[in-house]
């Protein structure tokens, strides 16, 4: 086995987001750019060598090439072995299972998550730790520490592998297993949801499906487990095959992007009973009923107040945690059950410590993400399969389960408005402006609404006493109405503003209002606070969810 030292000239440019490195595909089709990265995981991860690293990504354009880079440089590096996905498929969601059931050292996802894909789309890589999850902040620093004075990598002289079928190969001294992408994900889907109860509502005849993967990675598994072990009707998988480009699509599940599912629960009589959709990666969801959206924020309140209906789940939730910016609807269910609710940064890392310390069983992000202490990730499917075992054990539709929710618990009227693409100056700016009006908006109203508290939140991890800063500014108006700020880390062309606008309405007969309706006096609020129209010269956001 032949190992090559090859010369390279670092890149300033590779700081890791929330979610890893992210930018376009030419960017990492650049001369040694992707190289220079790897490098960088494998000069912090030390624990990668002698161990079994997990490897894959989503099938977006350059996922292969990149994959076969990796293996070469893995063998350099004394990785003792590999098992990666059946031509280079795996989500996010699986790979989490793989390192934890194989006690893996640690793994590598290509994926750049809900973000376009193709030649002129983007790409992605992140490392996920031995306990499944994102690697923490002190990895991604040292990573990115050591990109900026990078003048050499090592990898080996070898042929590619073959990843169209299953089989066990090598790179000199290192074992290559391509393995079945869902396998493992599946059966752990069987040991968390009652599998023959969800069985019952397909066998019936009276409940339908439809499931849109949106072109993505998550098709396989949805065909394998929606179709073949739960036996949803035939055509219960939309846009099942994976592809580069994700056919032009931007794999992002929510109402903006996933139309065509939307279209078909909104076609009145012949509609299905259910609907969803994940994204690129598969760690997010969007879960609908016929003309009928779940907000992300609703959902991970409702599975918390009904999870111990779930096999999974029968011995109780020991807390709860939802990011900053997501609804307050949750921190209700969790004080109703007197458990403990975590605010926390953008970021399903930050989720990690609680997790493991065993002090939460539920988590979620309003960004159409929720998960468990099932895995350490996100997971689009697992948030299916709850739905789905809930509708057979309340023999409610999602309709009906989500409004009997908001008739114990109270409604939070919710929305978040993305400003994209701004130029980072222009929103740099306006947050400098946002943070110095902080001390000045305590004891304001508006519309009748006090403020009772501005900051921009920070957080001490309540494990290890690690403390985040500038998360966001966030506005508290006394009658538990709330309006926050973030620039999101996950794009890749210039920032996105993120604007999130809550009001929370216990009066049962205001619950059928138009979402925009009832938020549109704090949407105007939040629109004057940080003067976007003025800033950004935009007058409507890009995307309203």
């Amino acid at each position: 086995m032949k190992i090559n030292n090859i010369v390279t000239t670092p890149y300033l440019d590779q700081k890791p987001g929330t979610s890893g490195l992210r930018k376009t595909v030419k960017d990492f089709q650049k001369r040694h750019y992707l190289e220079n990265f790897v490098q960088s995981i494998f000069n912090v991860a030390t624990e990668l060598k002698g161990s079994l690293m997990i490897l894959g990504g989503d099938g977006r354009y350059y996922n292969t090439e990149a994959i076969q880079i990796i293996l070469k440089m893995a063998a350099a590096h004394g990785v003792r072995e590999i098992m990666v996905g059946q031509n280079g498929i795996l989500s996010t969601p699986a790979v989490s299972c793989l390192i934890r059931k194989y006690k893996a050292a640690g793994g590598i996802i290509l994926s750049a998550s809900h973000n376009p894909g193709g030649p002129d789309g983007d790409f992605g890589i992140k490392f996920n730790i031995a306990n499944g999850g994102p690697a923490p902040t002190a990895f991604t620093d040292a990573v990115f520490n050591l990109s900026k004075t990078l003048d050499t990598y090592q990898i080996v002289e070898a042929d590619d592998i073959p990843l169209d079928k299953l089989q066990t190969c090598g790179i000199g001294n290192m074992n290559i297993a391509v393995i079945d992408p869902v396998n493992d994900y599946a059966k752990l889907m069987e040991s968390v949801f009652d599998f023959p109860r969800i069985q019952s509502l397909f066998s019936s005849g009276l409940f339908t499906m439809c499931f849109d993967a949106m072109h993505a990675v998550t098709g396989p598994y949805a065909h394998r487990i929606f179709e073949q072990q739960l036996g949803a009707n035939v055509d219960a998988v939309i846009n099942g095959m994976p592809l580069e480009d994700f056919a032009g699509g931007h794999p992002d599940p929510n109402l903006a992007h996933a139309k065509e599912l939307v279209a078909v629960l909104n076609s009145g009589g012949s509609a299905p009973d259910f609907g969803a959709a994940s994204d690129g990666d598969g760690d997010r969801n969007m879960i609908i009923g016929q003309r009928f959206f779940v907000n992300p924020s609703d959902s991970l309140a409702i599975m918390t107040a009904n999870a111990h209906h779930l096999p999974g789940y029968r011995l109780g939730v020991r807390g709860v945690a939802r990011s900053l910016p997501t609804s307050q609807a949750v921190d209700k269910v969790a004080q109703a059950m007197g458990i403990d609710c975590y605010e926390t940064p953008t970021g399903w890392k930050y989720f990690g410590n609680l997790l493991d310390d065993k002090r939460i069983t539920l988590c979620g992000e309003e960004s159409f993400g929720s998960g468990s202490d099932h895995i350490r990730e996100k997971d689009g499917i697992w948030a299916v399969l709850f739905w789905l075992n809930l509708i057979a054990i309340k023999q409610q539709s999602v309709e009906e389960i989500t409004r009997s929710h908001w008739s114990r618990y109270g409604r939070h009227y919710y929305t978040r408005h993305d400003y994209e693409a701004i130029d980072i100056d222009v929103a740099n700016a306006l947050f400098d402006n946002l943070r110095g009006k902080i001390q000045t908006l305590h004891g304001k109203t508006y519309f009748g609404n006090k403020v009772v508290l501005c900051d921009d939140f920070s957080y001490t991890d309540p494990v290890d006493s690690s403390i985040t800063t500038n998360q966001g500014i966030r506005i508290l108006f006394a009658n538990e109405s709330r309006i926050v700020y973030r620039l999101s880390g996950t794009g890749t062309q210039g920032a996105t503003l993120r604007v999130y606008i809550e009001r929370y309405i216990t009066d049962t007969s205001q619950h059928n209002e138009p979402t925009q309706t009832m938020l549109a006096e704090l949407i105007q609020v939040a629109a004057d606070i940080a003067q976007i129209p003025q800033r950004t010269k935009r007058t409507t956001p890009d995307v309203i969810t």
